[in-house]
């Protein structure tokens, strides 16, 4: 589908007025009135279409009253997407930051729109075809467009700075199991015992690598005639300098596949369970084959990603049962931490990331 703007919800409007003042400082705008419109996909960051007859922009700011501070660095997003620009990768054009809480309430940046088609959901809007082979084909570009991100040139893109490799494996598994800790709202056996077994049975981690840390289908830009041309990937608020091999789990866990259980294959899971994508299986061996890594310890990777989603979904869930945040969606995602955690149990049970329905 096609994401495109809507009303914004109520609660999160933008001072406009505001916006234009400071966008004039910085770049030239067209003379017809400034119009603020609101993406209405996505769970984290706040987006919104910023537009002035052909002016055509998107604005990225933090979700309103979040505590969770260290996921939400508009400054740092904007960087990386500075890097990015400098080596032509396939993402948006940054345009301004700003760092002035007072113009909007919260630092925000601007950036510009990418046009195309989003892949989320298992009907495609007109014009757009889910078949057999134009899913083998995006599934193909989805990991050879992984592999070059995880070949991206730290020095020349100036991104080395984002992390340090040595030891990521252990910080994130730690981190994330204190975010757990610091969002729980529920008692689930799952994510405790997920979270355990994670922390005992840590590999290796591997040459670091600029990573996303959320890479899947809906952060995808494609070209709506042929969806192997991917455009530009969007949401870069979580990429670091850490563990390839990570990054691909987190796909993984995003990646259900036609065998999976029903509750598996519903939104806000992509679509990558229709006829002609990858198995999770496949996915990994065009990843082996297209980087030459060894993907070993698997189980770990998909189990790890589960449990991360689980946390994401926990602390959004959290925003909801504590009136920071009214959109009915999240009241829902503490179904996905149990859904997702005990996935992660059942594929550790089984030592596999297939076929783990009973």
């Amino acid at each position: 589908m096609r994401d495109e703007p809507t009303d914004i919800r109520v609660g999160e409007e933008l001072a406009v007025d505001a916006i234009r003042a400071f966008l004039e400082k910085h770049i030239e705008l067209p003379s017809e009135t400034l119009v603020a419109k609101q993406f209405p996909g996505g769970h984290s960051n706040l987006t919104y279409q910023i537009s002035a007859g052909e002016l055509d922009l998107v604005l990225r700011r933090p979700p309103l009253g979040t505590y969770v501070k260290s996921g939400h660095d508009m400054g740092r997003e904007y960087r990386v997407l500075e890097g990015l620009a400098r080596i032509g990768a396939r993402a948006p054009k940054p345009v301004v930051y700003c760092n002035d809480e007072s113009v909007i309430g919260a630092p925000f940046y601007v950036m510009e729109r990418v046009q195309g088609a989003i892949v989320r959901g298992s009907r495609p809007p007109s014009g757009v075809s889910y078949s057999a082979d134009q899913m083998r084909a995006l599934s193909e570009a989805f990991v050879d467009n992984l592999a070059s991100i995880h070949a991206t040139d730290l020095d020349a893109s100036g991104l080395r700075e984002l992390g340090q490799p040595d030891g990521y494996v252990k910080r994130q598994v730690e981190g994330w199991s204190r975010r757990y800790n610091r969002a729980q709202t529920d008692q689930m056996s799952d994510m405790e015992s997920v979270s355990e077994w994670l922390l005992h049975h840590l590999p290796e981690s591997s040459t670091g690598t600029l990573i996303h840390n959320d890479y899947k289908y809906d952060n995808l830009v494609v070209n709506p005639s042929q969806l192997s041309d991917i455009r530009a990937v969007l949401d870069w608020e979580m990429a670091a300098v850490g563990d390839p091999l990570l990054d691909l789990g987190t796909s993984l866990g995003y990646w259900s596949q036609a065998d999976d259980p029903e509750p598996m294959r519903a939104s806000p899971f992509p679509p990558t369970y229709l006829p002609g994508n990858f198995t999770r299986r496949e996915l990994v061996a065009r990843y082996e084959e297209k980087t030459g890594r060894s993907v070993a310890h698997v189980v770990f990777y998909y189990a790890y990603a589960l449990f991360k989603i689980a946390v994401i979904c926990q602390q959004i869930y959290k925003r909801f049962a504590v009136g920071q945040s009214k959109d009915p969606r999240f009241g829902r995602l503490i179904f996905a931490v149990a859904l997702l955690s005990q996935t992660a149990s059942r594929a550790i049970e089984l030592d596999r990331i297939d076929r783990l329905h009973a």
